[in-house]
Formats: structure tokens, sequence, C-alpha cells
């Protein structure tokens, strides 16, 4: 009898230690990024179980997409098979557009009248009823439907998936919109090359964080990685290097070929991809240095003639394009000219960074062309500096005629900028600030913030590879983009957003791409889609624990300490 009743008590006991079902799958929505307004009841709850039904419109492509992607995410991450049932009126979950005026001139009015903020904003309200997202487009159900998505991860494990399965869902009210318009991610495919898969895997953990601009750096001194169909062995000789060196500019190499390129049937593949996760692909193809790997193809384009192996190491070639050679901008613009039949994107990014001068200075045509355009040394800006601002000028209204805005790195300020050109300031902010004062548009996106390429861990024994550097989540999670200090609320308006950039001269393998990217992606997506009176870094990694379960189950590489 004493050993029954012992092993009854433990039992006993064991069973109040353990969570109800209903507790284990009682969710919240304190999720990454944080939605800006959050109102729960947690006395109430709705139940979220098996066989339910999803309404929405299914004559709209793009929302029937969206129901799609959401009915999936229930399932992998709750366990919970719902049903689409676009007409039910009595449907758990439903998905729905604001409604607008009837003409449909009037709609698209609206609709362009909205901010890029606006356009992504959503409602979530859970009652009695079930689930209504109301939102004024497509991209804000998608937006909806990511923030319930993460809001499910982890109540799978508690024991959901099985006939009688729910999930508990607290009343709630959710308001959400993002504060910056563009809302950036940089990878670097031209040092070492990544498979289409990879790409999309990129884009999937961006729109999971609400990013919404993929700049896509496709050329180098390392390889050149994009088709040009009018050139076809541009691509297939300059995307390959002979062999690559080992760590830091050792001067010792592996030995081995190395290379790939995409094809224009591919990009566009990504770019499709990518839109149906509303986020704008946007290419770099840079210039008028960093060419090496069509230097190697087309060596009459250098100011020496070659020849010109692409680069097996890393860091900046002295040998750029020969401006004063008029085949220069003829090769400029087939190469960007096929880029925008490629890329739909608004933005293109022409790069113009880090481009050593000294071969200009020596070469006949270079100095001829200056002779040409009256260029002289006016004590603030050199013949050389200028002759790049003249690359970059027709660069941008080559880029105008097609319909696009120039992006260039904080360089191009150097020599001045027309009004339509955008400045991505990577040497700190100040280029950023110079920039909004002088009322361009700008991307922040310093290296002391923004460039994921560093080391995130103070022991480099504990972490992969990287450039150098030290860039912990915290110091990305602190970055605020407006400057007020220094910018008044008007020169504020010409920050368009942030974007963090993964440079890829010491990361060769999908694992260590996404292990720099996690959890600084989550970081940053607070600083693109918070305001800053919400963030707050104690409260963010309370948070982050239930975003490392996802990755978990979706076997994704990420760092695990944060610092």
């Amino acid at each position: 009898m004493n050993k029954i009743h012992l092993t009854g008590i433990v039992a006993l006991c064991m069973a109040m230690l353990m969570p109800t079902a209903a507790d284990a799958q009682r969710i919240d929505y304190r999720v990454i990024p944080l939605p800006t307004s959050v109102s729960v009841d947690t006395t109430k709850t709705f139940a979220l179980t098996d066989g339910m039904t999803i309404a929405y419109d299914s004559s709209n492509p793009a929302i029937s997409r969206n129901a799609q992607f959401l009915c999936g995410w229930v399932k992998d991450e709750a366990g919970i098979t719902l049903r689409l049932a676009p007409t039910d009126k009595k449907a758990a979950v439903r998905l729905v557009l604001r409604k607008a005026p009837a003409k449909s001139s009037k709609k698209a009015k609206a609709l362009a009248d909205m901010s890029s903020q606006e356009l992504a904003s959503y409602d979530i309200a859970v009652d009695k009823t079930g689930i209504l997202i109301t939102a004024n487009t497509d991209e804000g159900l998608f937006r909806a439907a990511q923030t319930l998505r993460k809001s499910l991860v982890s109540t799978k494990a508690s024991g959901a998936g099985s006939a009688s399965a729910s999930i508990q869902m607290p009343f709630v009210t959710i308001h959400d919109q993002p504060r910056f318009a563009y809302r950036g991610v940089m990878l670097d495919c031209a040092r070492h090359f990544f498979a289409v898969d990879v790409i999309k895997q990129y884009i999937d953990m961006m729109a999971l964080h609400g990013c919404n601009q993929l700049h896509w750096h496709l050329t180098e001194d390392q390889g050149w990685r994009f088709e040009v169909k009018s050139l076809p062995e541009l691509a297939k000789r300059g995307s390959i290097r002979q062999q690559t060196v080992l760590g830091h500019n050792t001067g010792v190499y592996d030995g081995q070929r190395y290379g790939g390129y995409y094809t224009q049937e591919q990009c566009r593949e990504v770019v499709n991809y990518a839109a149906e996760r509303y986020i704008n692909v946007i290419p770099e193809i840079d210039l008028p240095g960093h060419m090496l790997g069509a230097l190697h193809v087309y060596p009459h384009l250098g100011c020496t003639g070659g020849p010109y192996p692409v680069w097996p190491h890393w860091g900046v070639s002295r040998d750029v394009l020969c401006v004063g050679n008029p085949e220069t901008m003829t090769f400029l613009k087939t190469v960007v000219g096929e880029l925008c039949d490629v890329f739909p994107s608004k933005y293109i990014h022409i790069g113009g960074d880090e481009c050593p001068r000294d071969r200009w200075k020596q070469c006949p045509k270079c100095q001829a062309k200056a002779k040409e355009l009256g260029l002289t040394d006016d004590g603030k800006h050199s013949v050389e500096s200028q002759l790049q601002t003249w690359v970059n000028h027709e660069m941008e209204a080559f880029l105008r005629q097609r319909g696009r805005d120039m992006i260039g790195w904080d360089e191009v300020l150097e020599g001045g900028l027309t009004d339509g050109g955008i400045v991505m300031s990577w040497r700190g902010i100040k280029g950023g600030i110079e920039a909004a004062k002088q009322h361009h548009r700008v991307i922040m996106s310093p290296n002391s913030y923004c460039y994921i390429d560093y080391y995130q861990l103070k022991d480099h024994n504990r972490q992969p590879d990287a450039i150098g550097g030290y860039l912990p989540v915290s110091k990305v999670y602190s970055f605020e983009p407006l400057v007020p200090d220094d910018l008044s609320e008007e020169e504020q308006q010409y920050i368009l957003g942030p974007q963090v950039n993964l440079w890829t001269e010491y990361v060769a393998y999908p694992n260590h791409v996404f292990f720099m990217l996690l959890p600084r992606l989550d970081a940053i997506s607070e600083v693109q889609w918070c305001q800053s009176s919400q963030k707050d870094f104690e409260d963010f990694k309370m948070r982050l624990p239930r975003m490392k379960q996802l990755y978990d189950r979706l076997g994704i590489t990420y760092c695990r300490d944060i610092e």
C-alpha cells in the first residue's frame, strides 16, 4: 500500500508540474519585429482547431497565394490543418482588403497616394468569432500572416497536431505598419557564388522579418555573376578565377578553379520568388572600379591593355575601366540595359565606390577625355574624381531614360549628384547626413552598425572566420538611422531607411551565410520596422528564443550567442 501510495503522489506531483494542453498551446503575439500596437485580453481565448477554414477573395491571385502561405505556416508551426474555403461566411480565419472607392481609377489613385508604410500596414483581431485580418493591400495581408506564423512557433512541440489539437489564442487587437519604407539586406554573390536555392532561402528569412529590399551584389574583381546575352563571353569567362587565396590574403592558394554565374532566366526566377514575398530585388553592377571580371574578358577596356586575370585574392584592384575609351560607355550601357530588362526594380545600384584613379592619371585617353570635358583641378575635386562624376552622371541619365533611379555608395557624392540620385552611406553616417542636407534620398548602411561580415562575438574561436571588426547583435539593435541631432525634421524625410550588408570574402558556404545573418537580422528588423520608442534590447532578448525555435525547425544555421 505504501508503495502504491508513493507512486500516486509522484504521479500527482508530475501532473501538477506539467502544463495542461490548453496552457502549453496558448500563444502570445510578442514577435520580432514587434508590432506597432498590441492590445491583449488574456482572460478570453479563441480555440483554433483542425478542420477550420480560411476565407479570402479567390479572384485575387496574390491574396489566394497568401492564404495558401498562411495555411502552410499554421500546419508547420502548430500542427493545425486548416482548409481553404474562399466563400465560407463562418470561416475561422478571414483575409479581407479594406474597402476602397468603387471605381477602379479611384482605387488605383487611393493606393498610389499611400506611403510604402501604409501599403504594408495591417490589423489583426482575434475574438469569439475567430481571426480577422484586414489590410490596405495584399502585401499587408502577407505581413499579418507572418506575424501569426511567428506567434504560433513552439505550440507544435506541446502536443498539437493530433485530431483534437487546438491552439488557444487570446483575444487581441493588433495594428501594425513599418517605420521605414526601405528595409534592406544586401548579399554579395560576387566574391563567393551561391546557388539560386540559397538566394531563395535568404529571401525567406528577409520576408520573415518584414524586409522588403534585397540588394544583390553581382560583379567584382573576383568574379562577374550576371549573364549579358549580347556579350556571352563576359559571364562565361569573367565568372571564373583560377584559384582562391586561403585565409586573409596569406599568399597561399587552394589551386582550385572557382566560379559560377546567374543566367537571366535564373535572375527572373529570383525576382519572381522575391516579388511573391513582397521583396524588391535591386541588382548592383559595380562601376567603374571593381571590374577585373569584365577586364579579363575585354582587356581593351582597361587603361593598360592587360592582361587582367580575375583576382584570386581579396582587396581592390588598381585596374579599372578606361573612361577615356568611348567603347567603355557603350559596354556599360549594354550591360546595364540588359540588367534593366531583367530586373524591374525602380532602383538600380551602380556601386561607384573604391575606384582607384591612378591609371587615369597616366592614361592618355582618360586625360584627353578630361580635356574634352573641360575638367580642371579646382582644389576640392581632382580631374580624375570629376571624371568619375561624369561617368556617374552618364549612367544616371541612362537609367532615368529607362524610368529607373540610380543608387551609389557614398563616394558618388564627391563630385556632386543630380536630383534623382540616391546615396547609400557606408563609411559611417557622415555621407548620409551630407546627402540629406542636399535633399538627396539616403539609405543608411554604415559599416559600424550594418556590416554583418564582421565578427559578432569577441572570441574569434567561437565563430567562423570573418573579415574583421566586431559587430554584436546589441550594437546593430542600437542603430538610429534618422540622426535627429544632425538633421532637421524636414531633412530626416530624405532617409529612406537602413540596410545591413553581408560581404563574402570570407563567407564561402550557405551555413556560414546564415550564421552571419542571424540573429543580427532580427536586430536590424526592429530598427527598420519599429518606432524608436518601442525598442528595448532586454525585451528583444526575451522574444528572441521563439525565433531561434523557428530557425531550428527550418534547419537554419544561426549564431546561438548574443553579445
